[in-house]
């Protein structure tokens, strides 16, 4: 993630670490933390949280065991945050996001980290 420096950076970044995870699933890949994004992005830490989600389920996914800094405090989000903003799809989002978001406040499709 060394090369965010705008929100759109984030997902494409994102997008090419878990297409290259999943070619070839590492712990390695994992292990260390990525650098604090919320000052940056200006986004009150939600890719910081998006991350540690990302990386939890990764590690789930696999059977991993969770690197520690997933679960520091300030990688989970201050309020609920959905990826739809319509209360329909926000009450689907609540019943289908994968705990790895949820208990981070970030409410997404159970196929968020899903590429085609």
């Amino acid at each position: 993630m060394c090369n965010v420096r705008k929100p759109d950076d984030f997902g494409f970044a994102l997008r090419n670490f878990l297409d290259r995870f999943r070619r070839a699933p590492d712990t390695v890949l994992l292990e260390d933390e990525p650098e604090r994004l919320a000052e940056l992005l200006d986004d009150d830490g939600l890719a910081d949280a998006y991350l540690a989600s990302s990386a939890a389920l990764l590690c789930q996914e696999q059977g991993y065991a969770c690197p520690n800094w997933v679960d520091q405090r300030d990688r989970v989000f201050k309020r609920p945050w959905f990826a739809a903003k319509t209360p329909n799809l926000k009450a689907i989002l609540i019943q289908e996001s994968p705990a790895a978001f949820r208990v981070r406040n970030l409410f997404v499709s159970a196929n968020a980290l899903s590429r085609a």
